[in-house]
């Protein structure tokens, strides 16, 4: 069995712990029982067991995009031109404070501390909020 590394994708606290792999299926999870890492070998009950949507049938992989009233798969760069192009859109004809981002509990402080960067340096606005309930 081989072990993997990762960072819960639960909370922002930054958990660590091994997916345990065989193939390619993750068939478990081991606490990072490492006394630097900021979880020292515990887990909460979604890190420990909130594994097995990893291989959902039914998990999104690849964007969708709306086109004549249906949503069809679309590549990244499609998905993201097609973002950014709206965002342009919307700051010309109604100004920066038009948009506004909504960052997650689930983010790392690093994900959300570039999220309110993007909007506050790069789109123009201050319209940023957090869902903070760990």
């Amino acid at each position: 069995m081989k072990q993997v590394l990762t960072t819960c994708p639960y909370c922002g606290t930054g958990c660590t712990f091994y997916l345990n792999v065989e193939g390619d299926q993750v068939v478990g999870v081991t606490p990072n029982d490492d006394p630097r890492s900021v979880n020292q070998g515990i887990l909460c009950l979604k890190g420990h067991f909130g594994y097995d949507f990893i291989d959902r049938q039914k998990r999104l992989t690849t964007p969708l995009i709306r086109k004549n009233g249906e949503l069809v798969e679309a590549s990244w760069d499609e998905a993201i031109h097609l973002v950014a192009s709206k965002m342009k859109e919307t700051i010309r004809d109604y100004g920066p404070d038009a948009l506004a981002a909504f960052s997650s509990a689930r983010c790392t402080n690093e994900e959300n501390y570039l999220m309110q960067k993007l909007m506050r340096a790069v789109v123009g606005t201050n319209n940023v909020d957090h869902c903070a309930r760990l």
